[in-house]
């Protein structure tokens, strides 16, 4: 079977941009989160996105970002290492008129190491599955204070693999499995 010569397109789910295509970048291992994931997934975060304050982490195809923004968040820091991912990140922003939109070519732990500022409501955390990250990216977050009280921290990780162990403060809110993927939520110093 020959190979796709473009690597596909996202659907945003719901909200201002709903049915609205992205393209995605041709980036080995990139893989965007499902719709039904998504459609899950913001489904919990209902009560919260609005106006929220978003980091996305390992940004990829910015599926959760953009999604986040299409419902109500009114920023979204995506941090993408790929050089090539994260243009076609702008290209979509610029394409959607994403004021909130804020794309920063950056190695996640490089970032989160050195990063300062206003702390995130909602963090999507979607590192590639080989890199076996999750643990580093979630002791950070919770070490350098990028976080508020109550804070939603979301985690997608192979259903394979052991789920991350969460930082002490943390407790898990939400839990689901599609497919090879386990996702689920937690809040950051507050009952769930």
């Amino acid at each position: 079977m020959a190979k796709k010569s473009r690597p596909g397109r996202l659907r945003i789910v719901a909200g201002k941009w709903r049915s609205r295509l992205l393209d995605i970048a041709d980036v080995d291992g990139l893989r965007p989160t499902a719709e039904r994931i998504r459609e899950t997934l913001f489904n919990w975060l209902a009560p919260t996105i609005a106006g929220s304050r978003c980091l996305d982490l390992c940004a990829g195809t910015g599926a959760l970002g953009f999604e986040a923004l299409s419902r109500g968040a009114d920023e979204v820091v995506f941090v993408e290492k790929s050089a090539v991912a994260a243009r076609m990140l702008r290209a979509n922003a610029r394409q959607l008129d994403a004021d909130g939109a804020e794309i920063r070519q950056d190695d996640a732990i490089d970032f989160l190491a050195s990063a300062d500022g206003e702390p995130f409501d909602i963090v999507f955390l979607d590192p590639p599955f080989a890199a076996a990250l999750h643990g580093e990216l979630c002791r950070l977050l919770a070490e350098r204070s990028m976080l508020r009280p109550g804070s939603l921290v979301y985690i997608e990780e192979d259903r394979a693999t052991p789920a991350v162990e969460l930082p002490a403060g943390w407790t898990p809110v939400k839990s689901k499995t599609a497919g090879n993927v386990r996702y689920s939520l937690a809040r950051v110093g507050g009952e769930a």
